[in-house]
């Protein structure tokens, strides 16, 4: 169990952290479980969860802003559980970076999936031994979630982000369909998972310095999906 991968949980609702960290455990999961964002932000100083579930409702600290800090700061998998159903509100969870959104009442079994589908990563490609993939002058470090510029400035990837980069520099000038993101990154079909695919595409692109109008690496075939343009070094 030491190198199955660590969930971390922040719910103020001590019967659903018992809940989680139960049927995760069974499911041959490590977890830790917290009831205040101060308490999950100074243990983040000595763990490193590799997903985080993150209720919004939290009594000390906006869940919205600790998920951009965490899609900013960390490299782990962030998934939203909340009871505010609105779409505005799931929308804006994944714009800040969060991987998935979980509504409250929810199966364990769901939460479970979901879990497995974002830490499931892309097979590596024959030949390809490091994570680190050169492009149209730019740097990806997908063991660091780190994105260098041409003028090397640095600049973080989250989880996500990340995921789609190497799905992209993975199938370099090749159609991208809506049905292959959805089997190689995983998710549930449906509008949901298309508005998470575009909110992750259109902040990959705002890191690549692309031009909405005139995106140079990433390139929307409307109807079809996405080609990336870049050559791979």
């Amino acid at each position: 169990m030491t190198d199955a991968p660590l969930i971390a949980i922040l719910d103020d609702e001590p019967e659903i952290r018992r809940l989680l960290s139960s049927a995760l455990e069974e499911a041959g999961f490590r977890t830790t479980a917290f009831a205040r964002a101060t308490e999950f932000e100074a243990a983040l100083r000595r763990i490193t969860p590799d997903a985080c579930l993150i209720d919004l409702g939290l009594p000390d600290r906006d869940g919205l802003a600790l998920v951009h800090r965490l899609a900013t700061e960390s490299g782990a998998a962030i998934i939203i559980i909340s009871g505010r159903a609105q779409v505005q509100d799931r929308v804006t969870g994944l714009e800040l970076g969060a991987d998935d959104y979980i509504i409250k009442p929810f199966e364990p079994a769901e939460v479970i999936a979901r879990i497995r589908a974002r830490l499931r990563r892309p097979a590596q490609p024959a030949g390809r031994a490091n994570q680190t993939v050169r492009f149209a002058g730019w740097t990806a470090d997908f063991d660091r979630y780190m994105l260098t510029a041409p003028d090397g400035a640095e600049t973080p990837l989250s989880h996500a982000e990340a995921e789609v980069l190497r799905m992209f520099t993975d199938n370099p000038r090749r159609l991208i369909t809506r049905g292959q993101m959805l089997e190689t990154l995983g998710g549930a079909a449906g509008d949901s998972f298309d508005r998470a695919m575009d909110v992750r595409i259109s902040r990959l692109r705002t890191k690549l310095g692309e031009d909405p109008k005139n995106p140079r690496l990433i390139k929307t075939i409307y109807g079809a999906g996405y080609i990336f343009l870049a050559e791979i070094a």
